[in-house]
């Protein structure tokens, strides 16, 4: 099989690499799925760098998200050869991986495959922080990096309940692609001051944040919050730590806290995963809403992929294909 592997971290263009493997067989309680699709994350990007809270076992192959076929089942006949299904792993950038059939979802009937291999990490992590964040119609949500895939997530599902929504870009092309998906306020924070403009629009501050940025962005959309609201961290894609300041926390009552997907779906029961997943499964279907893919590659020009990846300004997520 073919699969895309990292013997050390670093840049993705200067350390991954394309090679031939053999197959790997499932333990009893595996399936063996041919993958069909994967998305490329920031946290991919991350892993390869070793700037992820997971550390890879080198030599390991990258991505952690994709969709594919069962084409060989568990022991036990849980998952039959040929169901579609959508997962999590480590090292999802190869043409066939084995994982628990217990953590393996079938992907519902008349979803696609370049919809399901993204139905997971985004979506629900942005349900997960709306849920969390205790929000509720008429509050002012502030996203940074906006049109991002977790930020276009955010802003439908926010919309949905009534949550107003503002977002950061650094594009004035994102704009109105942002306000039709539902964002009342969408802040180019390369020509327009982000606090400025939160005050004249959005009175005291917003209630909540959800940052995906850090850095002095992250800082900025700190000081946007209104007294006693709270910002929900759950990325660095400036690779700079938010410089905090004291004086607002202290006197506007201010909180911050860390989101990761992992431990907030670790932290609940079955019934409630269930219902999450149905949620965000319901959302991805409608009509109505919006899955963006920008380009697709297949496995072995995995280089251009990254390439698209990393173009300012992009809309949709870049897929690999097999």
């Amino acid at each position: 099989m073919k699969e895309v592997i990292f013997e050390t971290c670093g840049m993705p263009h200067d350390v991954l690499k394309l090679v031939e493997s053999e197959a790997p067989e499932p333990k009893a309680h595996e399936v063996q799925i041919k993958v069909v699709a994967r998305n490329i994350n920031p946290s991919d990007i991350m892993f390869v760098r070793g700037m992820y809270g997971i550390t890879a076992k080198l030599p390991s192959s990258a991505g952690f998200e994709a969709s594919g076929v069962v084409s060989k089942s568990d022991e036990a006949g849980k998952i039959p050869v040929g169901t579609r299904v959508m997962f999590t792993a480590i090292g999802t950038w190869r043409e066939y991986l084995c994982v628990p059939a217990s953590l393996v979802i079938p992907i519902p009937e008349g979803m696609s495959d370049e919809i399901a291999c993204q139905a997971f990490v985004n979506p629900m992590t942005a349900y997960g922080m709306i849920e969390k964040s205790g929000l509720k119609s008429g509050d002012w949500l502030l996203v940074t990096a906006g049109a991002s895939a977790f930020g276009k997530f955010a802003i439908q599902m926010a919309k949905a309940k009534g949550i107003k929504v503002a977002c950061t870009v650094r594009q004035d092309s994102q704009k109105k692609y942002l306000k039709e998906l539902g964002a009342d306020l969408v802040i180019n924070t390369e020509t327009e001051k982000l606090q400025k403009v939160i005050a004249a629009e959005c009175g005291e501050g917003v209630s909540i944040v959800f940052d995906a940025v850090g850095g002095v962005l992250g800082g900025k959309a700190l000081a946007s919050l209104k007294a006693g609201g709270k910002m929900m961290v759950f990325g660095l894609l400036s690779l700079e730590n938010i410089p905090l300041n004291s004086g607002l926390l202290i006197f506007k009552n201010l909180s911050v806290e860390g989101f990761w997907l992992t431990t907030w779906m670790e932290s609940m029961d079955d019934t409630q995963r269930k219902s999450a997943f149905k949620s965000v499964f319901s959302f991805l279907m409608n009509a109505d809403s919006k899955v963006d893919v920008g380009e697709t590659f297949p496995l072995e020009k995995f280089a251009e992929a990254i390439t698209a990846y990393e173009t300012q300004g992009r809309n949709g997520k870049i897929l690999l294909m097999s």
